[in-house]
């Protein structure tokens, strides 16, 4: 019986086929903006999540901010060895400093940003060497003029393909031999693209391009077997008492928890995402109704047919049924043409806004039985009223 059902509702709608589409476009619209959003919407929470990470897991942040009286003081090298030192679950702490210089290779130039940092901040920021190697203990103890290279470097001023490794390049004034080249990455510490800068040992860019042992900002990365609150209220006790802060006195310096901003972030872009989701959601409420409209419009056009059914023995559930199917014949069409609508503009969509395309099966699976029950919904008024209908006067209908 629902086999027949259902053939006898493909037939109808196909006795109608443009009415048919253009009642299903809101139902495609809607199923399609929906999951589009929501594609797009998980593509930003994995890029920013991985813009994050770039920041290291399980790191803190830390850097010098203005005080009410203007000054800003700087860490050195023994606050980030004290740190390291007396915080129990540190498991690396490495400070950063950065220069703007303009480097030279080979006739090219390129204005870009040398950071000075040893290997226990790649370690902490987990910052890979893709070719070549990373400095070794005397480079970063004697402050050779060797450096990293990263990606947006290596494309201005080198040839293609030809491995820098080796070769002398300089900035500003400074020489320096290419040692090894980073892998790509996203947004650092200072809000800079850690692809567009060149990484020399501390004491090198502390001697040659700062002129002090100031630190910019200092990481640490601790062992995930600690609390991070415990270990940021250690660490910030320590640093008041080694920058003699009274109880009264603000702090001179912030602290960054890099999964607390993850979290936020992830938090923040998924409200986003299901704010978006339900606004596009509406088009499928208007969908909705306009299957009621037409089904309502068939009933009308169809009674004379509904009421010799009705006639010769059929049931009112039976007529009730047929006009149900079509309903969510029709939904259940819209709802996997917005699918396939959906999967076509997520992964353009991606591709020009520059985030990852992450297939979610779950909404693509909610969404198709979400149009196919808005046919019961928005069908079943129709599909009643068709059904009560009375056969005599039904059959008196011209």
């Amino acid at each position: 019986m629902l086999g027949a059902t259902f053939l006898l509702a493909l037939r109808e709608i196909r006795r109608h086929i443009l009415r048919s589409i253009l009642t299903t476009l809101g139902i495609i619209i809607g199923v399609a903006a929906v999951v589009t959003m929501v594609t797009l919407g998980n593509g930003v929470t994995a890029s920013v999540q991985d813009e994050i990470s770039s920041l290291g897991a399980s790191n803190f942040i830390v850097f010098p901010v203005r005080t009410d009286r203007g000054t800003l003081r700087p860490f050195d090298q023994d606050d980030v060895d004290a740190v390291q030192r007396q915080i129990a679950g540190v498991t690396v702490a490495a400070g950063n400093v950065t220069a703007n210089v303009t480097a030279f290779h080979n006739g090219q130039d390129w204005d870009t940003s040398v950071t000075g940092a040893n290997r226990a901040f790649l370690e902490a920021q987990t910052v890979e060497v893709t070719e070549g190697r990373a400095f070794t203990r005397d480079e970063e103890t004697a402050g050779k003029n060797v450096c990293l290279l990263g990606l947006k470097v290596r494309e201005e001023i080198f040839l293609p393909d030809v491995s820098p490794l080796g070769e002398q390049m300089r900035l500003n004034d400074v020489s320096c031999i290419v040692v090894g080249v980073l892998e790509e990455r996203g947004q650092g510490a200072s809000g800079a693209d850690d692809n567009d800068t060149v990484f020399m040992p501390l004491k090198t860019v502390q001697r040659r391009f700062r002129g002090n042992d100031d630190l910019d900002f200092f990481v640490l990365k601790y062992d995930a077997g600690y609390a991070s609150s415990a270990i940021q209220d250690s660490l910030v006790d320590l640093l008041r008492e080694r920058r003699l802060l009274r109880d009264a006195e603000a702090n001179d310096f912030n602290v960054i928890d890099t999964a607390q901003v993850n979290d936020a972030l992830g938090s923040v872009t998924g409200a986003l995402t299901a704010m978006v989701a339900v606004i596009a959601s509406i088009s499928l409420l208007v969908g909705g109704i306009g299957i009621m409209n037409i089904m309502l419009v068939s009933v009308t056009e169809r009674t004379r047919e509904i009421g010799i059914r009705l006639a010769i023995g059929a049931l009112a559930r039976e007529v009730r049924l047929q006009f149900l199917t079509e309903a969510v014949v029709l939904c259940a069409l819209g709802g996997l043409v917005g699918l396939l609508l959906a999967f076509g503009a997520s992964l353009g969509l991606a591709s020009v806004i520059d985030v990852p395309f992450i297939f979610d099966p779950m909404i693509n699976i909610v969404s198709f039985l979400f149009a196919a029950g808005m046919g019961i919904v928005f069908g079943y008024y129709p599909a009643r009223r068709a059904s009560q209908l009375d056969p005599i006067e039904a059959l008196r209908h011209e």
